[in-house]
């Protein structure tokens, strides 16, 4: 039976944002005045190694008090947050289905007949939700209901929320990353037709995620297990230098500016560890036209007209013209401040601006 159904759609209001990544936290609170958004406060802090193995939570405890310091060290007293779960951790599928079903009819048929079809775990695994995107006629001239059915296991959600009561916080909000990223992008997407496709790339610490929109709409996604943490180990082993878990290493380096085709080889460069970034960056541009192609013969009349990078690892100098030159393929790099056209009382450097995304989306959630 789904007896608890966790609220990745819910509406409340609430103006800070939560990001918890494997590496790192990252809090915002943003205000809003008329169509302005102002940034109120932005924090974070490096996590302890242990916290999360493989990408989930595994001490509960720990991860709590990082935040309820870092909320202390920047005096936040907020008690309600919105916070993500990464994309991999989501079963995402757009279903379609009548529209004169009522909301009792929709809710049933959803959770309980169609979630049976495309989420493979059981009931008793799971937590749904659904929401209605768009209507259409279908070929037979029928109406119906395009429905977004996002389903995630419930021992990973549980740990988000186990995180948030340790902390002393009310999740108001869980959703994927992804989504509070769309939410940045939402004035951009409008200018892209009904044929225009959009992709977002969100390269995070050990995965990179892959989301095509349509009409600002969700209609194709995929986890790529290429992040910044494969980066960076390369890069450390090409200079013969320790790991770090900070960013340093990526802020010094510029992709290539000349075009590099699929054959490539360590010959053609003579710099160790731009060679090394370069073949780890041509894997990821690889598995995303792998990801565009697939996409693009499933669907009709439709084409990719822009492409954009998030994420910590979209922070890299000239990433987005090299992703452009190998795709063949405007790419930018998606900066939130801009894109919100965000007040700040202190500036923030470029570099550090393509992470902001998920906790600005998640700050924005509650304001809009």
């Amino acid at each position: 039976m789904v007896n608890s159904v966790k609220k990745i759609f819910s509406d409340r209001k609430g103006g800070f944002g939560l990001e918890i990544t494997p590496e790192r936290i990252n809090l915002a609170q943003l205000s809003k005045t008329d169509q302005n958004y102002k940034l109120l406060k932005y924090c974070s802090v490096e996590l302890p190694q242990g916290i999360f193995d493989e990408g989930k939570i595994v001490d509960s405890q720990s991860l709590a008090e990082t935040i309820k310091k870092l909320m202390s060290d920047n005096k936040i007293r907020a008690k309600k947050m919105a916070m993500a779960l990464p994309l991999k951790e989501a079963i995402i599928r757009v279903l379609s289905v009548p529209s004169e079903l009522d909301e009792n009819e929709l809710r049933d048929l959803i959770l309980f007949q169609e979630a049976e079809l495309h989420i493979p775990y059981s009931k008793e695994e799971v937590d749904l939700d659904y929401q209605k995107l768009d209507f259409f006629l279908d070929v037979d001239e029928i109406e119906k209901v395009n429905i977004l059915l996002v389903g995630t296991k419930r021992e990973i959600t549980n740990s988000y929320v186990e995180t948030a009561k340790r902390a002393n916080l009310q999740l108001k909000v869980l959703e994927v990353n992804s989504f509070a990223l769309m939410r940045i992008l939402k004035g951009q997407l409008q200018q892209f037709g009904d044929r225009e496709a959009v992709v977002l790339v969100n390269i995070e610490f050990d995965n990179t995620e892959i989301v095509i929109l349509v009409n600002g709409r969700l209609h194709f996604s995929r986890t790529v297990p290429i992040g910044t943490l494969q980066i960076r180990t390369a890069l450390s082993k090409a200079m013969e230098i320790p790991f770090a878990r900070n960013m340093d290493i990526l802020q010094d380096l510029s992709m290539p500016a000349t075009i590099f085709d699929s054959m490539i080889t360590p010959a053609t460069v003579t710099d160790q560890s731009i060679n090394s970034l370069t073949r780890i960056v041509s894997e990821l541009t690889d598995e995303l036209r792998r990801s565009i192609n697939y996409y693009l013969n499933q669907s009709e009349d439709l084409e990719v007209v822009q492409i954009y990078l998030s994420g910590p690892g979209a922070a890299i100098n000239q990433l987005d013209e090299f992703f452009t030159q190998r795709l063949s393929l405007p790419a930018i790099r998606l900066d939130p401040i801009a894109a919100l056209s965000l007040k700040l009382d202190k500036e923030i450097p470029e570099f550090e601006r393509p992470a902001l995304g998920v906790a600005l989306g998640l700050a924005m959630r509650g304001l809009s």
